[in-house]
């Protein structure tokens, strides 16, 4: 099976900062592959050279089998890529029917996903749906970060840190919503530092130090072979 994406030695900087250092990767469709790592490494910074927040410097990123590389972001969100940030930016001052909807209006592809099927898969939304975003709690942020990102109908959806500074009930509570995107065959890329949340939803899983792939393989491997796991994420 082809790659949906694939990055090709990709080098990415802040300024005069380098932060990747020839990052190559693939997931294929119907994946959830992981970016797995300790804080700095790369992870938000690979997911942003995808989503040309932060083009690359060098290296290529196809999505679909087309170079995306250097294309705007809003581009890249209309070819089918959908991304929900590590710090959420949802409308503090809109409803959270409001933050849909705008979302609904901004779409350009139509698909499985409108306000009543994001409502199905996040029923505590329903009852919050005339709440300002502002006074959600961070794990009812979270859930409307993604249902705002499945309005554009994603063909591959990137969830940048989506457990951090949730507590555990609703680390668990997502992590059944989001293997039930998974069920539904979305393709998913992951970037997390929580190993236990990473395993239980990836299929593959690529491990980052300081800028680079230090290790990529099977989340069964890791799971069963946790020694070798305590040496990837110990530096």
């Amino acid at each position: 099976m082809s790659a949906l994406l694939e990055l090709a030695d990709v080098h990415t900087s802040y300024g005069l900062s380098r932060v990747l250092f020839g990052i190559s990767l693939e997931v294929k469709e119907g994946e959830c592959v992981c970016l797995l790592g300790r804080n700095g490494v790369g992870k938000s910074t690979t997911m942003r050279s995808v989503m040309g927040l932060t083009p690359p410097n060098a290296g290529k990123v196809h999505f679909q089998g087309r170079d995306i590389t250097g294309w705007p972001p809003y581009r890249i969100a209309r070819a089918g890529i959908g991304f929900v940030p590590e710090d959420r930016r949802i409308f503090a001052e809109l409803s959270v029917w409001e933050n849909l909807e705008v979302a609904r209006h901004a779409a350009t592809r139509t698909g499985h996903w409108t306000i009543e099927a994001v409502f199905e898969l996040f029923p505590v939304l329903t009852n919050l749906r005339d709440r300002q975003g502002g006074f959600l709690s961070g794990g009812e942020q979270q859930m409307l970060t993604i249902a705002r990102t499945l309005m554009g109908n994603p063909d591959l959806l990137l969830l940048d840190e989506p457990s951090e500074g949730l507590a555990p009930l609703v680390v668990d509570a997502l992590l059944a919503k989001i293997a039930d995107l998974k069920a539904q065959g979305l393709t998913i890329l992951l970037a997390e530092q929580g190993v236990d949340f990473s395993l239980a939803l990836a299929d593959r899983v690529y491990v980052l130090e300081k800028g680079a792939v230090r290790f990529t393989g099977a989340a069964a491997a890791l799971k069963s072979d946790r020694a070798l796991l305590d040496r990837l994420m110990a530096v």
